[in-house]
């Protein structure tokens, strides 16, 4: 070997990964009635395949999902995740146990010295092998993936010293003293873990960060400005979308290639009609003459009739979009028939099965 060949990398120490997918997704009703918030269909495929398929790159295997709302949903759709090449398991809780608490309830599933720990409504671009680095190179008990915000009082608010290290844990303050904010990804020492109370809720913002910090611990922010996006209401949900079909936020998991939309196999769209803003289109559905759809996921076996404008709308299974309505960020509920020249804005959410009149009536969230 010359003097000036490149030493390859040695490969890093084993990781493991844990993801929370725990929530009734309450705030994404009624899209969540039938299905948990990580397995809606988004840009193709459930969203947490997304997140999962970044876990795999990383070089991660083994993934444990803590699960609790419709629990067996996410096992029949990914089974022991041979097939995205991970080993998979499921630990359910039998009662809530907020974020730590429901980490604590999978450490007997876990080997690894560092575990990467994933809110699962999250969309993120973080490098997870420079968090990972980062951790293990400052010897941190507790890594945080942190990310500036322009209104940081939404969530958890985190200075760091000169060196990065957390100094402070300031849960949804209305005067917080820096825009770093807790982003829902962190590296555990796995040590950490097993030190949390079992068997009833706890929290990592409110007990398990300040606790360690009291403690003098080390907890190491990482710091960087990648694309992030919390998934938890429907106008987000349609952002994030749309970014994952643009190429905005990365994937392996897109089923197709990045542009100004996905149509998926089998879904049937008039020549004519305009499909663009990262919108996709899924299986079975039928696009009719003239309509628009622009930003707006549609789920599987969606009607779009002719003439027909949707904008910034989810739309869920089944459903049908009359001839010559106007859909503006509203969301539709598996089977709900939107009457002929209906106008719906402004956030309204139209509940499962329900038939709207083709009166042309105006129907707003107000």
């Amino acid at each position: 070997m010359s003097a000036d060949a490149q030493t390859p990398a040695e490969p890093r120490p084993k990781a493991e990964a844990v993801v929370l997918v725990g929530g009734r997704g309450v705030r994404l009703r009624p899209l969540t009635l039938s299905a948990p918030k990580p397995m809606l269909p988004t840009a193709g495929v459930p969203f947490l395949a997304h997140l999962l398929s970044r876990i795999r790159a990383l070089g991660v295997e083994h993934v444990v999902l803590g699960t609790s709302y419709k629990a067996e949903v996410f096992e029949e759709h990914f089974g022991d995740g041979a097939d995205l090449g991970l080993h998979i398991e499921y630990v359910v809780e039998s009662e809530p146990l907020d974020t730590a608490g429901a980490i604590r309830n999978v450490a007997d599933r876990l080997s690894a010295d560092d575990v990467l720990v994933f809110n699962g409504d999250i969309l993120s671009g973080v490098d997870l092998g420079e968090l990972l680095d980062t951790h293990r190179e400052t010897s941190a008990d507790v890594t945080l993936h942190l990310v500036k915000v322009d209104d940081p009082r939404r969530f958890g608010c985190v200075p760091t010293d000169g060196d990065g290290r957390v100094t402070d844990f300031l849960e949804k303050t209305d005067d917080p003293p820096v825009d770093q904010i807790n982003a829902g990804c962190y590296v555990f020492r796995r040590e950490v873990i097993e030190r949390i109370p079992s068997g009833r809720p706890v929290s990592v913002e409110r007990e398990t960060f300040p606790g360690l910090l009291a403690e003098g611990a080390r907890v190491q922010g990482y710091i960087d400005a990648s694309y992030w996006l919390d998934m938890g209401t429907p106008a987000a949900f349609v952002r994030g979308s749309a970014d994952l079909v643009q190429g905005h936020a990365p994937s392996a998991a897109l089923p197709g290639p990045t542009g100004k939309a996905l149509v998926l196999p089998g879904a049937i769209v008039a020549e004519d009609a305009v499909i663009d803003g990262g919108s996709t289109v899924g299986a079975r559905c039928e696009i009719g003459s003239r309509a628009q759809v622009s930003g707006s996921v549609l789920f599987e076996d969606v009607t779009v009739e002719p003439g027909a404008i949707v904008e910034r709308c989810v739309v869920g299974t089944g459903a049908r979009i009359g001839s010559g309505a106007v859909l503006r960020d509203a969301v539709i509920g598996d089977g709900a028939v939107i009457g002929t020249g209906c106008e719906l804005v402004e956030g309204i959410r139209i509940w499962p099965g329900v038939e709207l009149p083709p009166n042309g009536v105006r129907f707003s969230a107000d």
